[in-house]
C-alpha cells in the first residue's frame, strides 16, 4: 500500500522532470493509438442538459474543471481522490510567462493538492479557492456559479489512498459548500479502506491496494452511488449487458489541429435504448493517471461499472481518453496547466473537446 503510493509518488516527480525537458525541447509527442480505424462519434439525439461528470485522481480534478465550465449542462459532479477546482493554480500564474507557470503549478499540485503539505502556506484552501472561482466566472471564463449551486456532489476518499491524502477531498467538500451548494446536496464518503482507486462490489484489486488498473474490490458499488446521488433513485443495473462499447476517433473535437494531449481513440458505450430513442442523458468517465487505454486497456472502462446501470437508466456514457507523451507520461488529465495557462476555463483544449463530443452525441442522426 504504502509503496504503491510511494511509487506513484515517484512517478509525478518524474512527470515534472519530463515536462520540463519537454517543454523546454517543445515536444508534444503521443503514444501510438487506432484512430484511423475508430468509428465517428455516434449522433444519438442525447440529452446534454442534463449530463453529469465523475473522475478518479486527475480525472477526479477535470471533472470539477469540466463542471464549472459547462455548469449550464452539467446537474452533478463526482470528485473520487481528488481536491477543489483551482487547487494547482499559483500565485505566480498571470506573472510568469511560457512553460514556467505549469512548472510551478505542477509543485504546488503534488505537495498541496495531492499531499496536503502547503497548508501552513494556504494551500487548497476552500474560501479562497471559492473566491477565485467566482472572479473567474464574473469574467465569463466558466458558466455562472448559480448553476453550480444547483448541481448534486458526490465525494469519495479512501482510508488508505497516501496519493491524494483524505484532507485534500474533504477540502473539495467545503469548497461547494462555500460556492453555496446547499448541504443536502452533498454527499462526502469517507468511511471505506480503499487506496487510491475505483472503488467496486466485485472487480480489480483487494481494496486497500493503490496500483495498476486502479479499480479495487471493497464491496461497494461506486459507479450506482454516485450516479444515484447525482440523479436520484435508479432502476436496478442489468447482470448482462444489451449495449455495445464504441471506440470513436477523438481527432476531430481538438481545435485548429490541435489534439490538446488527447488521445486519438475514445470510447463510448451506447445502450441497445439510447440507440433507438432520442433523449438519453450523458455521464463522462475521467479515467485517473496510469489509466488511461494505452496502460490499463479496457479494465476502467468495463470494470467500473457505469455500463450495467446505463442499460436500464437511458444513460450513455462517454470515456473520454489522455494520450502518454513526454509531456505527460502518466497519461494524466490537465489540472495544472501542461495544455496552456487556460486549463481552468471554458475554452482549455481538453474541456473545450469534450463538450465538442457532447455537441456531436446532441445531434440527431436518428437510430444508431
Amino acid at each position: 500500500m504504502l509503496r504503491a503510493s510511494s511509487y506513484f509518488r515517484r512517478s509525478m516527480v518524474a512527470l515534472a522532470a519530463s515536462a520540463a525537458l519537454a517543454l523546454s525541447l517543445g515536444a508534444c509527442s503521443e503514444g501510438k493509438h487506432d484512430g484511423d480505424s475508430a468509428r465517428t462519434l455516434p449522433k444519438l439525439g442525447a440529452n446534454v442538459d442534463e449530463t453529469s461528470v465523475s473522475g478518479i485522481s486527475s480525472g477526479a480534478y477535470m471533472a470539477g474543471q469540466f463542471q464549472m465550465a459547462h455548469a449550464k449542462r452539467v446537474v452533478g459532479a463526482a470528485i473520487i481522490a481528488g481536491g477543489p477546482y483551482g487547487c494547482s493554480e499559483s500565485i505566480f500564474a498571470s506573472a510568469i510567462p511560457g512553460t514556467g507557470t505549469a512548472l510551478l503549478n505542477l509543485s504546488k499540485a503534488i505537495n498541496g493538492c495531492m499531499l496536503d503539505l502547503l497548508g501552513v502556506w494556504g494551500v487548497a484552501d476552500p474560501t479562497e479557492l471559492a473566491r477565485k472561482a467566482e472572479e473567474r466566472a464574473a469574467r465569463g471564463e466558466i458558466d455562472p456559479i448559480d448553476d453550480v449551486r444547483r448541481d448534486r456532489i458526490y465525494l469519495f476518499t479512501g482510508k488508505a489512498d497516501h496519493t491524494v491524502v483524505p484532507s485534500i477531498v474533504k477540502d473539495a467538500a467545503l469548497f461547494y459548500a462555500k460556492l453555496g451548494v446547499p448541504e443536502e446536496n452533498i454527499k462526502l464518503v469517507s468511511d471505506l479502506p480503499a487506496g487510491h482507486a475505483f472503488v467496486t462490489d466485485g472487480e480489480g484489486n483487494s481494496c486497500s491496494v493503490s496500483g495498476t488498473p486502479y479499480v479495487v474490490n471493497c464491496n461497494y458499488d461506486q459507479a450506482g452511488s454516485l450516479l444515484a446521488q447525482i440523479y436520484g433513485p435508479l432502476t436496478p443495473r442489468v447482470a448482462r449487458l444489451d449495449g455495445d462499447f464504441i471506440n470513436f476517433d477523438q481527432r476531430p473535437f481538438g481545435a485548429s489541429g490541435s489534439s490538446g494531449g488527447l488521445a486519438e481513440t475514445g470510447v463510448v458505450y451506447v445502450p441497445k435504448a439510447c440507440r433507438e430513442q432520442a433523449g438519453c442523458r450523458v455521464h463522462i468517465a475521467f479515467h485517473g493517471c496510469a489509466q488511461n487505454r494505452e496502460m490499463v486497456g479496457d479494465q476502467f472502462i468495463k470494470e467500473s461499472g457505469f455500463a450495467r446501470w446505463a442499460d436500464t437508466n437511458r444513460m450513455i456514457i462517454l470515456f473520454p481518453q489522455v494520450a502518454t507523451s513526454s509531456i505527460n507520461p502518466q497519461g494524466c488529465w490537465d489540472w495544472w496547466g501542461y495544455t496552456g495557462p487556460e486549463y481552468l476555463t471554458r475554452t482549455a483544449p481538453q474541456i473545450d473537446a469534450v463538450n465538442r463530443m457532447l455537441d456531436a452525441l446532441r445531434a440527431d442522426g436518428g437510430p444508431a
